[in-house]
């Protein structure tokens, strides 16, 4: 398996978070990525249409490729540990994304992202098309899910990623287990 920084793709993720730590996202050319990707514009565009795509591919790439045999594999715990584990090696990169808004904002991207990942694991599953209730179709659930995920992970980078990634397992296994009255019941006092 080829080591990712080695290939155009990587070699423009590396140049993109250099990038972000020191200046507006917003900001960021293409002519400036490519130029730290050592790549010509045209490679850039062979490979993504902007660099909000760019910035897609970074999520899905680094962030929930590798999250994906554990969720495959029923180990939802560890999968969220991972993605908090990975996300925090770049910090300062999120730190600085986190904020994007408007159209193309990085909650945006980050909920696509996701949505994709479960919609893919819930075809790969064979679920049923006709469940006991119209409404819920796999596209539908795998939103569902994939916004509220997204918000934890968000509000996790905007509060400075100061819980640490098992912390933030626990967490969201305990909220995703739970009806909301049983979490209510479990924040109320004795």
């Amino acid at each position: 398996m080829e080591d990712m920084r080695n290939t155009v793709e990587g070699r423009l993720a590396a140049s993109m978070k250099r990038l972000a730590v020191k200046m507006p996202f917003e900001k960021i050319t293409i002519k400036q990525l490519t130029d730290g990707a050592g790549v010509i514009r045209v490679t850039f565009y062979n490979h993504f249409r902007d660099k909000y795509d760019l910035l897609e591919w970074i999520v899905k790439t680094e962030i929930l490729d590798s999250a994906r045999n554990l969720i495959s594999n029923k180990m939802f715990r560890e999968a969220v540990v991972l993605i908090f584990a990975n996300m925090q090696k770049d910090k300062e990169f999120y730190m600085h994304v986190v904020n994007m808004e408007g159209q193309n904002s990085f909650s945006e991207i980050v909920d696509s992202a996701i949505q994709s990942l479960l919609l893919s694991l819930l075809n790969e599953e064979g679920v049923r098309k006709n469940f006991a209730y119209e409404w819920m179709k796999p596209e539908y659930v795998a939103a569902y899910y994939a916004k509220a995920m997204s918000y934890v992970v968000i509000m996790w980078i905007r509060m400075g990623m100061k819980f640490d990634p098992e912390e933030m397992g626990r967490v969201y296994e305990y909220m995703t287990t739970r009806s909301f009255w049983d979490i209510i019941e479990g924040m109320q006092e004795e």
